[in-house]
């Protein structure tokens, strides 16, 4: 289960706790850096690769619950793992809910750390590739003209060509250049690819999918 383009941060006020789980997790190859509180790990600079975060609930000054909370509304946020000594099932239900992988109550057997780790690093693997993906398609979306973005969206409502043209009130033809021009520079190979693109960017409200 190596994996030396990932890391793992923890957060425990505890030492010995720490120096163990920087152990156990070096053992598998993984990269792991390690921090006391939530503000010492807040002002560290976190490298581009994907990551997860070992976070024990109960710290100083600021909780594991509201580190959770605060790096959720960030724009990168980063799956959590929490671990705790003496958790109670109202802690666990907000972590969960707040979209924890896993609660994890000391002693805890180092398979289930570990494996909730290959979890969040997969996680957060699958985030980083959307957003590059949604990114890319944004490039491509500016290369459109205003025309070839209308009529794109409303290929991808279903709209035939015929109709698109009564709609905005030019000819047929001219709708169809203007599709096969905007199919090349959003590198679709197909009308449901494209679809998928137009969903992905968010262009149509979901009240207007099925009309």
């Amino acid at each position: 289960m190596s994996n030396t383009h990932s890391t793992v941060f923890v957060v425990d006020d505890d030492r010995s706790v720490r120096e163990g789980l920087v152990d156990l997790i070096n053992s598998v190859g993984m990269k792991v850096e390690a921090f006391s509180s939530a503000q010492e790990f807040l002002r560290h600079k976190r490298p581009d690769t994907p990551a997860c975060l070992v976070l024990d609930v109960r710290l100083p000054g600021p909780s594991g619950l509201d580190l959770q909370r605060q790096l959720g509304r960030s724009e990168h946020p980063i799956p959590v793992i929490f671990i705790t000594g003496h958790g109670d099932i109202p802690m666990t239900v907000q972590a969960m809910k707040g979209g924890a992988i896993e609660f994890l109550t000391k002693p805890f057997r180092d398979q289930d750390l570990l494996d909730a780790i290959q979890i969040g690093h997969a996680r957060d693997r699958a985030r980083r590739e959307n957003e590059e993906a949604l990114t890319a398609l944004k490039e491509r979306l500016s290369l459109l003209s205003p025309r070839e973005r209308e009529i794109m969206v409303e290929v991808a409502r279903g709209r035939l060509s015929k109709q698109i043209a009564a709609d905005i009130g030019i000819a047929e033809a001219t709708v169809k250049v203007h599709r096969s021009h905007l199919m090349r520079k959003m590198r679709a190979r197909s009308l449901p690819a494209l679809s998928r693109m137009v969903d992905k960017l968010k262009l149509i409200p979901d009240e207007q999918q099925s009309t």
